[in-house]
């Protein structure tokens, strides 16, 4: 978009009534600087009609694993450090949770350029939609809102450039009601689908889900949600090769985010240290046991 109109005034598009999305507004004005906008018609219809496998595999790094887990009041989401190009390691400390806006997290796995830069339109969605209402989304409209951008992507995905989100927030509930960590989770199409309980996302999720189904427990405290959901990424890291778990030689740990009451906040790197570190020693030590 042109930043200013001749005589300095703001170009029409800025001027110009519309709804209060900033992905709809760059959509309409824009669309080409949107991920799901990059794609022509003409190349998304030969895409789908080249026969499955037929066509090469495009060569990006890769994230995964992502796991989300409600604690007493709230919510744990993790997620580990490394990205792929097939089966080389092409990043070990790649961030794949972030901070959505201050009640909510988000956490990312697929082709990794794209996934970094939905996290950051969606962020700006966020916070461009309080600015022109006055007032934030609900919990269920800020989820709601993450599968509308998901399904602009449609197109991408069909080349094989997915990306997949868990969304994660704290729902006050009614007035004077104990409030809950809900979980969202996501198809390539846009579809949402509330989690209960505990969700995982990515190449070890099967892994992980297992390990959570065992740890996971009602009412857990924040810091054992913490432990709960770096066990898991070590289960799935034990067993899928695209998974990196606790690295101590090069002090990586995975990264963490906590969203409850008291809002959403990042775990700091000092405190997973501890925690990683405990995990590693808890498995060297179990002889003949979990490993």
């Amino acid at each position: 978009m042109t930043p200013f109109a001749p005589g300095g005034a703001l170009p029409a598009p800025y001027l110009t009534p519309g709804s209060s999305s900033f992905a709809d507004f760059v959509g309409v004005f824009r669309p080409d600087l949107l991920p799901g906008g990059r794609i022509s018609l003409s190349t998304l219809n030969a895409t789908a009609s080249t026969a499955a496998g037929s066509a090469p595999p495009v060569a990006a790094p890769h994230g995964t694993t992502i796991v989300t887990l409600t604690i007493g009041g709230g919510v744990v989401m993790a997620g580990d450090r490394r990205a792929t190009v097939g089966h080389l390691i092409a990043a070990r400390d790649m961030d794949k949770v972030f901070l959505a806006d201050e009640d909510c997290a988000l956490g990312v796995a697929g082709m990794a350029g794209l996934a970094l830069e939905l996290v950051k339109l969606y962020q700006v969605e966020l916070e461009h939609y309080e600015k022109i209402e006055g007032t934030a989304l609900s919990l269920e409209g800020k989820a709601n809102r993450l599968a509308t951008m998901i399904r602009g992507n449609l197109g991408l995905a069909m080349q094989g450039m997915v990306v997949l989100p868990v969304f994660a927030g704290y729902d006050a509930g009614p007035a004077g009601g104990p409030g809950r960590g809900r979980i969202f989770s996501y198809d390539v199409a846009g579809g949402c689908y509330e989690e209960r309980d505990h969700h995982s996302l990515g190449s070890g999720s099967m892994f992980a889900r297992g390990a959570l189904k065992k740890l996971w427990s009602p009412g857990l405290t924040a810091d054992q949600g913490v432990r709960v959901a770096v066990e898991a990424l070590y289960d799935a890291a034990d067993d899928d090769t695209g998974t990196g778990g606790p690295d101590l030689g090069r002090r990586i740990w995975p990264s963490a985010a906590i969203v409850d009451a008291d809002g959403a906040r990042l775990v700091p790197e000092a405190d997973l240290a501890e925690v990683g570190t405990a995990v590693l020693t808890q498995r060297h030590d179990s002889t003949g046991s979990a490993r």
